[in-house]
């Protein structure tokens, strides 16, 4: 397989032909099996099918990562208790945290509460050698920006483990000339929205998950590319990337978009 490149074909077909304890970092935002509305896959497999279906990936994903790789895995509320059983307990790897991306513009729903996060999987294969680089992605404490406390470390503070990324956590990604100050869902006044894809992940998300589980030139894996986002946001960071979608329309499209990421 060439890196810093993506493919059009199964995601498990395509990890097959990646040789074992390569890649340093797969991010995985997965059909969440709810009913979305996909051109070719059906999202609202048997209870069990999909379970089975998640564990011949994941095992493929364990296969393919080195022994200090990493394993991020984006899951909504309906299989995130059952993936993370799966993935730790048949699969092998450990989870170092739990994180709730909590992206402030829900979605309506009807006699419940706005649905208005996703969960966030931290896995690691070795718990004592792994890629966590804590300096590049520090933000302002409340000591520095609210009590302007003495005391501060002015190196800032590592992230909580729910992920609101306000202005002052993502590095000016959206500067006061910009119409969207803070990160939510990609919706339409963002700049960075492509508008073909309604499930597009933010790159500011991608940019704090490939920047503390990667270094420069790792290889940054991502086995349902969507939209594109990881791939995108590996580039500019300066990592070899590469990934799979069964979508012939969506992996066209990911690659114009890759094609205008400098």
């Amino acid at each position: 397989m060439i890196w810093n490149e993506i493919y059009n074909c199964d995601c498990i077909e395509g990890m097959s032909r990646i040789d074992a304890g390569t890649v340093n970092l797969v991010f995985a935002d997965p059909p969440f099996n709810i009913g979305y509305s996909y051109d070719i896959y059906h999202d609202k497999k048997d209870y069990k099918v999909y379970l089975d279906w998640s564990q011949k990936w994941f095992d493929e994903v364990w296969r393919v990562l080195k022994s200090d790789g990493t394993f991020w895995l984006a899951i909504g509320d309906e299989f995130a208790a059952e993936l993370k059983v799966i993935a730790t307990r048949e699969v092998g790897f450990i989870c170092r945290s739990w994180v709730i991306w909590y992206y402030t513009f829900g979605v309506n729903c009807k006699r419940k509460f706005t649905r208005s996060h996703v969960h966030l999987f931290h896995f690691i294969k070795d718990k004592e050698n792994f890629t966590f680089n804590d300096t590049t992605i520090k933000i302002p404490s409340a000591r520095q920006i609210i009590y302007n406390d003495k005391r501060a470390n002015p190196n800032g503070r590592l992230p909580d483990d729910t992920w609101i990324l306000r202005p002052q956590e993502i590095n000016n990604e959206f500067t006061p000339d910009k119409d969207t100050w803070t990160i939510n869902r990609v919706c339409g006044t963002f700049k960075e929205r492509e508008g073909w894809h309604n499930c597009q992940m933010p790159e500011a998300v991608l940019e704090r998950i490939i920047k503390v589980s990667s270094n420069p030139n790792d290889k940054v894996l991502d086995p349902f590319l969507g939209s594109g986002t990881t791939v995108v946001t590996a580039k500019k960071l300066n990592r070899q990337y590469s990934g799979f979608e069964i979508s012939k329309e969506y992996f066209e499209l990911c690659k114009k978009r890759l094609q205008k990421k400098q």
